[in-house]
């Protein structure tokens, strides 16, 4: 069985036995303690159960090791606990890094030159499959067409989605495969773009995505495998050894199972169930317990209340700046969402709602408030990217003790998108993270992978420059939100830990946590803020294992 990108990275590497002690010396190690403050040490020592037995201060004698244990010079690398990312898509990273990638593409025409590329390099593939345009980069102005998919590759069906997942792209074969023209309706909770005489013009947002995508055959059992591997191996190599994982079908749930019952998980996914059917097909009457030596638990449930900014999926307070009377898409009538929250808590349930709008964001405040009597505050529930909030809501966050679950990245990537859609009126409570913080909210951060890249260190950027990776703008977007550096290390670490149910476990490098760390080419404490993104992660160590050493 091939094991993809993992093994090829961790190929020849020495690593220590089972059931030996580990050491690691000669380290410039931070971790954060649980009360918050940040620790400074030079060696670690693992026990043979993976987890962690002393942190060792600089000029601390060194434990005496037994034959069989194993010791490693850092050779004065930084060390740091891994990072954990509080929302992303791991099959779903993995499918993408095997299908076309249009992220990086700067116009129409070159992604099209890409589509055709791809189309005729992969001449067996049913379908041509990919995922990362957004017409915002574009500078359309618009929604591309079928048509002008169709100039790129016509003879198959075609379906791309949109960088942030809520919008596809079907080309004129794909439409006619799903039966799609004047006549077809809206779903709720979802639309089809369509011209001035009503024709849909290829794209579909939100719940419409499924008009197309029930035609397009699934992946078999071994391409979700090698996607798995992909995924796994690459989230290793950025230093990444938790994540929360967003939306798990039941078919992922079984693989990962699987892989965990093959000792091939090399990372700690905490799952958020995709919707209550999910949910009961797979765990129906309680959340699992963790799994595989805390390195599988479904936690949680995963529930929309909108769709995105890009696609004018988001639900709004008011309508778009930029498209009078759109307000975006209401996914949940008030009395279903709040009877599918509590339901979520009486089953013991944490709910992670996906809100984007400010009308989405303070339809789940209310609802957790209708249910908060009942439940109080054990399930530790979140809002899930929390981006546009009208500023009376941003206390209720911490009233109500519910986890703003953000991703730094999206507000360098959305910046001049946001402003677009929004106006300046409404900027005040977009991105807010310093505002949150300073009225008590818990945040969790993330990247929300694939939408926006997995590496971290970009997040980490992101949240303390509020700048995108070419420096701009040079003073920060809306810079009083930003994040001290400390502030964000807590965010992928013992913040993310706490919003899953996991500060006991990981987190941190505290004795008796797991031996989850990473070594690192340079410190990111001792450099520039605006070089954040370009820290490498030279390994990567899971229950005191390695599971990622960069190739020379």
């Amino acid at each position: 069985m091939i094991r993809g990108l993992l093994l090829l990275a961790a190929v020849f590497v020495t690593a220590p036995a089972d059931a030996a002690k580990t050491l690691i010396v000669n380290a410039n190690g931070y971790t954060l303690e649980q009360e918050g403050g940040l620790r400074r040490f030079a060696g670690l020592l693992v026990g043979d159960d993976g987890k962690v037995l002393a942190i060792l201060p600089r000029g601390a004698a060194e434990p005496k090791l037994a034959a069989g244990d194993f010791k490693l010079d850092a050779k004065g690398r930084t060390l740091i606990p891994g990072l954990i990312d509080a929302h992303g898509h791991v099959l779903g990273l993995g499918i993408g890094l095997r299908q076309l990638d249009l992220s990086a593409t700067t116009s129409l025409t070159d992604a099209q030159t890409k589509i055709a590329a791809y189309g005729q390099a992969n001449a067996a593939q049913e379908w041509v499959r990919g995922r990362g345009w957004n017409q915002v980069l574009w500078g359309l102005g618009r929604f591309p067409t079928a048509a002008e998919l169709d100039s790129a590759h016509a003879a198959r069906p075609v379906w791309l989605e949109r960088v942030d997942g809520h919008a596809g792209w079907a080309n004129s074969a794909a439409m006619k495969l799903a039966g799609i023209n004047k006549a077809t309706k809206d779903p709720a909770g979802g639309k089809i773009v369509r011209d001035a005489a009503g024709n849909p013009t290829g794209v579909f947002i939100d719940a419409a995505m499924a008009l197309v995508e029930k035609h397009i055959p699934p992946p078999s059992a071994g391409e979700k495998e090698k996607a798995l591997e992909a995924a796994l191996g690459h989230l290793a190599s950025l230093g990444l050894t938790g994540v929360h994982d967003m939306g798990v079908s039941p078919d992922a749930w079984a693989l990962y199972r699987s892989f965990g019952d093959e000792g091939r998980l090399t990372i700690r996914i905490t799952g958020y169930a995709a919707g209550m059917e999910a949910m009961e097909a797979i765990s129906p009457l309680r959340p699992t317990p963790w799994l595989y030596e805390d390195r599988l638990k479904l936690q949680g449930i995963k529930l929309y209340a909108d769709g995105a900014l890009g696609s004018r999926g988001a639900w709004l307070l008011a309508p778009y700046t930029d498209e009078a009377g759109a307000r975006g898409l209401q996914f949940l009538n008030d009395t279903r969402q709040k009877n599918l929250f509590s339901r979520a808590n009486f089953l013991g349930y944490q709910v992670a709602a996906h809100a984007i709008g400010d009308a989405a964001n303070r339809q789940a405040l209310d609802s957790f408030s209708e249910i908060r009597p009942t439940y109080g505050d054990k399930f530790r529930n979140r809002i899930e990217h929390a981006q546009v909030i009208d500023t009376a809501d941003i206390p209720r966050f911490a009233e109500l003790r519910i986890i703003a679950s953000v991703q730094p990245t999206h507000a360098t990537s959305d910046k001049g998108m946001v402003e677009e859609r929004l106006g300046p009126a409404r900027l005040e409570g977009a991105y807010a993270w310093s505002a949150l913080r300073k009225a008590g909210v818990h945040l969790a951060l993330g990247s929300d992978f694939p939408v926006e890249p997995a590496n971290p260190f970009y997040g980490l950027h992101a949240a303390v420059t509020r700048q995108d990776r070419q420096g701009q703008p040079p003073e920060g977007w809306r810079a009083g939100e930003a994040m001290t550096l400390q502030q964000a290390f807590a965010g992928f670490t013992t913040d993310a830990a706490w919003a899953g149910g996991a500060e006991n476990r990981v987190g941190t490098l505290e004795p008796g946590r797991w031996a989850d760390f990473i070594l690192l080419d340079r410190d990111p404490f001792a450099i520039a803020p605006a070089e954040l993104f370009q820290v490498k992660v030279e390994e990567t160590w899971l229950s005191g294992r390695r599971v990622f050493q960069k190739k020379p």
